[in-house]
This record gives structure tokens, C-alpha cells and sequence, in this order.
């Protein structure tokens, strides 16, 4: 039964339904305004065997998600590849250099919230320029750009700022899945369901998509500190 899984319910002007499974498996059911409880049940209910396929396999995927242990010699990711820590006593924050992550010497209880502000910071140079130089190409003038924590999605859009938002976590992954998730955003600007005319708007400005989208249902579990 689809009531083993959070479900999250948003109505809007929209004229049919939609079911989205996020990262963290949760469900999003996206229905027209005074869709009624039943209605939504049913919807749920014919879509049960689809759901439960999908869950199957990202249970599966995320048995190969690694458990990382804040000790030198551990490695974490960093644009696609792995590198090293190592705990420095001149170092005062997360450094990094050649194939190393330099930590604070007895900064172990507090590496996770060390490694996050890095990827944060480090993901605001990376990520703005890419999608200003996308935003360009597809005509478009993005106000904001946000590296934070998202509680199920990759990256997310608004359209009234207009902004744009990414996970601070994308900046474990290579530099060709985060401008994947890049054009992904700025389509939904022109194209916010994701029928036929969005993943052909994304094949425009980024033809190898269905590689990089593969390449998150299969790594996505490992982008964790």
C-alpha cells in the first residue's frame, strides 16, 4: 500500500495529476484545485504498481550508499572524485589542496557541519557563473542563486524572484550532472510540467540529459558526507 510512504498533496490551476518521488522517497501529488481526499486515494491506487517498482529499485540503489568516517584517510567527494582528509593544526576550516581535504585538528564532532559550509561556498562560485552563462543562451535573467539544503530535491525554481536553488550536496557530483540540473531548472521557467515539450526543451540545451539523469538514479545515494 502507497500509505507506507510520506505523501505530500499540492492543488493548483493545473488540469490533470501528477505523482513525483523525491530523493528521499516521499511522494508528491500534484492535483487540480478541489481534487477531493477519495480522488486523490484512487489516483494513489493506479498508480500503486508503478510506485512500488520505483521504490524497489531505490531501496536497492541505496544499499551502495558509503558510510564515511570523519578519520585521516577517509575519502570524500568533490566534483565527481574522490579525495582525501587529513586533520592539519593550521588548518581553520575545510582546505583544499591537491588531493586533500584538510580539516581543524579535533574538529571531528563538527566535520559534517564543516564540509557543508565548504561545498556551500565552494558551490556558489562554481554553480553562478554556469547558470548566468546557460540563462543567456536560453534568453533568460535569473535575480538568484542559492546553494542551501534542500529537504528532497536536487535543485528547485522559482518564477516570481525568478531564482534558482541547488543542494549543497550537487557539488559531490561531476561538474556535467550539475549543468544537467542546471538547464533542468531554467526549462521549468518556460516549461513547468515534465511532459514531452520540457525534456525537448532540455535536449536543446543539453543532449546528453538522459546519461546524467542515470547517472544521479545510480550514484545519488553516495553524495552524503
Amino acid at each position: 500500500m502507497t500509505s507506507e510512504y510520506k505523501v505530500a498533496v499540492k492543488q493548483s490551476k493545473r488540469k490533470t495529476a501528477s505523482i513525483y518521488i523525491e530523493r528521499d522517497g516521499s511522494l508528491s501529488v500534484l492535483v487540480p484545485e478541489n481534487t477531493t481526499e477519495q480522488e486523490i486515494k484512487e489516483i494513489l491506487k493506479a498508480n500503486e504498481y508503478k510506485i512500488h517498482k520505483y521504490q524497489a529499485k531505490r531501496e536497492l540503489l541505496n544499499e551502495k550508499a558509503v558510510r564515511r568516517e570523519p578519520v585521516n584517510g577517509q575519502s570524500f567527494l568533490y566534483l565527481g572524485r574522490n579525495y582525501y582528509l587529513q586533520y592539519n593544526g593550521s588548518a581553520k576550516e575545510i582546505e583544499f589542496k591537491g588531493r586533500y581535504f584538510y580539516a581543524p585538528e579535533g574538529s571531528t564532532d563538527r566535520l559534517n557541519d564543516l564540509f557543508k559550509e565548504f561545498y556551500r561556498k565552494r558551490g556558489y562560485k562554481f554553480i553562478s557563473p554556469r547558470v548566468n552563462k546557460y540563462a543567456e543562451i536560453m534568453g533568460l535573467k535569473i535575480d538568484q542563486i542559492s546553494i542551501l539544503e534542500l529537504k528532497t530535491r536536487w535543485a528547485s525554481c522559482s518564477g516570481k524572484k525568478p531564482k534558482v536553488n541547488f543542494h549543497w550536496k550537487v557539488m559531490m557530483a561531476p561538474a556535467s550532472v550539475i549543468d544537467y540540473l542546471i538547464v533542468h531548472e531554467l526549462c521549468h521557467f518556460k516549461h513547468k510540467r515534465h511532459n514531452a515539450d520540457f525534456w525537448n526543451e532540455v535536449d536543446k540545451y543539453y543532449p546528453d540529459y538522459q546519461k546524467q539523469v542515470s547517472w544521479l538514479k545510480e550514484n545519488g545515494a553516495s553524495l552524503e558526507i
